[in-house]
């Protein structure tokens, strides 16, 4: 294939795949609100899964989240128990600004997270510093959080690095009184 064609294909491609993702304003429509200040107060349960590119599992987890909100300012301490014994923690510090958008804010986040809610519906993206087998990478995490009712959450993240798919994760949270833990 010459540079011509191979560039041809490969820009219709990209065209192709960004044409089919997702928007937020494709919940619009949906009347009942996912507010996270009201979901994530309090304590949360979630078990999850990793994926490489390829979709297979290469990691199971559960996650302990305790929330507390005052005004639009939360944080969100999260416990991570991973299936080979691993512990780690992630607080986060989320502030609704006056468009209704959220900043984040935590310890292996570059910069700030932005995060949009639209009906059902609430996307949070950032930069993460990802440490894999000694090394840390840094990744661009793509959230999707949907409101299945007022106790479950169920949430996808696209994992990328240099625009390139190399993991994902899939997250179910739980509510529920009573609230369920990890160990």
């Amino acid at each position: 294939m010459n540079k011509l064609s191979f560039t041809t294909v490969t820009l219709l491609s990209c065209f192709a795949i960004s044409s089919c993702s997702q928007d937020l304003n494709d919940y619009s429509q949906h009347k009942n609100a996912f507010d996270i200040k009201e979901y994530f107060n309090g304590n949360v349960t979630a078990w999850g899964t990793i994926q490489d590119a390829s979709d297979v599992v290469t990691r199971r987890f559960c996650v302990e989240l305790q929330g507390t909100w005052k005004n639009g300012d939360g944080v969100l301490a999260e416990k991570f128990y991973f299936d080979d014994g691993e512990i780690s923690y992630r607080n986060w510090h989320f502030s609704q600004q006056s468009d209704g958008h959220y900043i984040g804010t935590a310890e292996d986040v570059i910069g700030e997270a932005i995060g949009w809610q639209q009906g059902f519906a609430f996307n949070l993206t950032y930069t993460l510093l990802l440490p894999v087998d000694g090394s840390t990478y840094q990744v661009s995490m793509d959230d999707w959080m949907y409101q299945l009712d007022q106790h479950r959450v169920i949430n996808k993240t696209a994992i990328n690095k240099f625009g390139v798919n190399v993991a994902n994760v899939t997250l179910f949270f739980d509510k529920q009184p009573p609230v369920k833990g990890c160990q």
